[in-house]
């Protein structure tokens, strides 16, 4: 198991997309490398970790506490999919929890060491945080989606279930 992350893993990621072999070998070098054990929790939900996290093999369970205090499943996550967006740039607590399914490996990136790209290779911060954005706006589209599906299927059966 390696403790450095894998380039290429990091240039075939939701945040890779843009960066060449290059600048994918640059952001793989402050990445840092967590191994999870099937049911290890990586992060809970309300904790300030802003860490952003990729997730390099396996899978991750994504859940959230519902209105009563009870967790929920929201998503699986696939390699490549990336977690904590909104922690890492808002710097805000984060709303869900991730647990590993099976043995997983997580690159971690902390927004210290994110921000020393802003000095030393700015177009690569830039290309990243665009990453981020569209990820971000793709999670949005498919929940404005998911609600206008739900609005209509309770319109059509007026509300009965």
């Amino acid at each position: 198991m390696s403790a450095v992350a894998d380039f290429k893993i990091v240039r075939n990621s939701t945040v890779g997309t843009e960066l060449t072999e290059d600048k994918a070998k640059s952001l793989s070098g402050i990445l840092g490398v967590r191994h999870l054990k099937d049911g290890e929790l990586l992060v809970r939900e309300g904790e300030a970790d802003q860490t952003l996290f990729i997730l390099a093999s396996g899978r991750l369970a994504v859940t959230s506490k519902d209105a009563n205090g009870v967790e929920q499943a929201v998503y699986t996550m696939k390699e490549g999919e990336c977690a904590g967006t909104r922690a890492f740039v808002e710097q805000s607590p984060r709303k869900a929890t991730l647990r590993s399914v099976g043995d997983a490996v997580v690159y971690t990136l902390t927004p210290a060491d994110f921000e020393t790209l802003l000095e030393t290779q700015p177009r690569l911060a830039f290309k990243v945080m665009r990453a981020l954005f569209r990820v971000t706006h793709a999670n949005l589209s498919r929940m404005n989606q998911e609600s206008k599906e739900l609005a209509n299927y309770i319109s059509k059966t007026q509300g009965r279930y």
